[in-house]
């Protein structure tokens, strides 16, 4: 079979490693690719944004599955002229797709499903969104409605935070994006990462992760887009996982389709498991990055069988095995991140890493000079497998220390809940 797969970050490297080893693949391309993922597929230069150009490709190539990556060409509705043009895809619907694309649509649905999740308002405005700020008090949760690359949420302990996120949004720090702004109930809890394979009507559990999403050590600093995970989460047991797809994915499941819209691809829930039990944050509609990537070491099963059976409304008929080693992914980021960086740093001493439970997932990379050079905020995801999360730690910061870059930087403490836990065991 043929696959095109979309995107060009660290999630698409580790979605084109694993994709690659499958005996179903007959040619993998990407678009637009990175220098990793050229290690597995044949980049080509499509604009994803051009509807017509990518179902003409697939045509062209004849493409059997379309992997859609980010989420930004899912809220744009390329899955739709894909199906609409008999091109098979793995990704739902522009209209399922609002689940990422608008998080006050994600609450509305939670409140109309009886789904739990944090209390919650809307505003079009930044007066009625700082009144209703003031009222409930800090700590409060400030989000952007649309897609801002994971960088629209400000968790703020401190009303004067609150308020000024609140003007950030409305004066367009994020676009448009943050036309509207949810504002809600702070959660307090250990948060999770949980996936789910979707057919529309079948959910499949997809394995649990831990994201950090702090810049600095010890979870402080701003949000980012992640700057390192490990799977599995310790906090996500079987009767947790069990309650999460009872209480949560199931509901929505019904909800989505009930409003004929749905959902097909991969379904992301972040939560917070709360003294109550499990929450919903809200919800992606594509693999975390960098969750992606530890899922993908530690899943057994040939993932291009599973994501063909999403795509076909198979997966009633399929199951998913992961290894029972952990793994962790330290994201290196270019010196500044998650604010302005500075591009075309040199990166060397890749090589000087070995395999066998170690790789290097390229994010924000390119070629200059016949050189590899920092092309991005997030640029690396090393990331290794144990027999324990300490051990994957160990290992993937050995490998860290391996690469030669001057530009670039990462946390340090990427799995310290679960190493502790382990510790405590």
């Amino acid at each position: 079979m043929n696959v095109l797969l979309i995107g060009s970050g660290g999630r698409e490297h580790a979605l084109a490693w694993k994709l690659a080893a499958s005996p179903l693949l007959t040619k993998l391309y990407a678009a637009p690719g990175n220098p990793g993922i050229a290690q597995e597929a044949e980049c080509v230069g499509l604009d994803v944004e051009d509807h017509a150009a990518v179902v003409a490709f697939c045509r062209e190539k004849a493409i059997g599955l379309v992997v859609v990556g980010p989420e930004a060409p899912l809220v744009a509705g390329l899955s739709d002229a894909l199906r609409a043009a008999g091109v098979k895809v793995f990704g739902p619907s522009q209209a399922a797709a609002q689940l990422e694309g608008s998080k006050g649509f994600t609450k509305d649905l939670c409140a109309r499903f009886g789904i739990p999740t944090g209390a919650y308002g809307r505003f079009r405005s930044a007066d009625e969104a700082k009144t209703y700020a003031r009222q409930q008090g800090a700590p409060i949760v400030v989000k952007a409605d649309g897609l801002a690359a994971g960088k629209g949420v400000t968790v703020a302990m401190e009303l004067d935070e609150a308020l000024a996120a609140i003007d950030a949004c409305f004066d367009g720090a994020f676009g448009g994006a943050g036309a509207e702004v949810v504002v809600e109930e702070f959660l307090d809890g250990e948060e999770a990462s949980f996936f789910c394979l979707c057919d529309g009507k079948t959910a499949l559990p997809f394995g649990s992760a831990q994201d950090h999403k702090r810049v600095g050590d010890g979870d402080t600093g701003p949000n980012t887009g992640g700057m390192g995970a490990y799977s599995p989460a310790p906090v996500m047991s079987a009767e947790m996982t069990e309650r999460v797809m009872r209480e949560i994915v199931e509901p929505t499941m019904r909800g989505m389709a009930e409003m004929g819209m749905p959902f097909s691809g991969v379904l992301f829930a972040g939560l917070m498991i709360t003294r109550d039990g499990p929450k919903l944050i809200e919800y992606n509609v594509r693999f975390g990055d960098p969750e992606c990537q530890v899922l993908m070491m530690r899943l057994k099963d040939d993932l291009l069988v599973l994501l063909e059976a999403s795509a076909d409304g198979q997966l009633g008929h399929v199951s998913a095995r992961w290894r029972d080693d952990a793994a962790l992914t330290v994201v290196m980021a270019a010196n500044g991140y998650p604010g302005a960086v500075k591009k075309g740093t040199v990166i060397k001493g890749l090589d000087r890493i070995g395999s066998g439970g170690v790789e290097v997932f390229h994010a924000g990379t390119a070629r200059k000079d016949g050189e590899l050079v920092a092309n991005g905020g997030r640029v690396l995801n090393v990331t290794a497998t144990g027999k324990t999360v300490s051990d994957a730690q160990q290992r993937a910061y050995a490998a860290v220390d391996a690469i030669d870059w001057p530009g670039g930087f990462c946390r340090r403490d990427i799995g310290w809940r679960a190493v502790e836990r382990e510790a405590e065991a």
